[in-house]
């Protein structure tokens, strides 16, 4: 493939942020399933802002593949609901380059039938979103799965922004991105 000058250095300087490392402040902890290790992952909205930032907010899109209800479980006794949801997405760069990946949202002892449904579906959509996001590189989250790097990474601390800190920001960023 013959690629100009300027093409095969905004792959270049792309490929470059894409195997940076996600940074502490893009990481948070939960306890594991059945009280077992803690798990590090990185939050949905976080890792849409971070593609937003890496490839613009027209620079990406995403689209549902697939969205299939698993099952929907009823407790007779307690008539409360169980439901798992499997969804596949696939996010798209501007220059037509894709990724497929999939994602599964549960939920446990729900009163709502719909409700459940809808939590479901929006935890399966994100994350196959983030799981996605992730084949791109290393600063959208694979760096998660490299497993020292993720106990290593937890044990950095990072000071809370305070509201006045977060207000000046965007201000700043606002006065810059003009």
């Amino acid at each position: 493939m013959d690629l100009s000058q300027e093409s095969a250095k905004k792959i270049a300087a792309l490929q470059s942020k894409l195997d940076k490392k996600l940074g502490p402040e893009y990481i948070s902890q939960r306890p594991g399933p059945g009280g077992g290790p803690k798990l590090t992952y990185a939050e949905g909205w976080k890792i849409i802002n971070l593609a937003n930032e890496v490839f613009g907010f027209n620079g990406w899109s995403s689209n549902i593949v697939s969205l299939t209800t698993d099952f929907i479980d009823q407790n007779e006794q307690s008539q409360r609901y169980t439901v798992g949801v499997t969804a596949i997405v696939r996010v798209t760069l501007r220059d037509g380059v894709f990724h497929e990946d999939v994602g599964y949202g549960m939920l446990e002892n729900s009163k709502s039938k719909g409700g459940a449904l809808d939590k479901c579906k929006k935890e399966a959509v994100t994350d196959a979103i983030k799981r996605t996001l992730r084949n791109f590189g290393n600063l959208l989250g694979n760096c998660l799965y490299d497993k020292q790097y993720a106990q290593e990474v937890v044990k950095i601390k990072v000071p809370p922004v305070s509201y006045r800190e977060l207000l000046l920001i965007c201000t700043i960023t606002s006065l810059f991105s003009n």
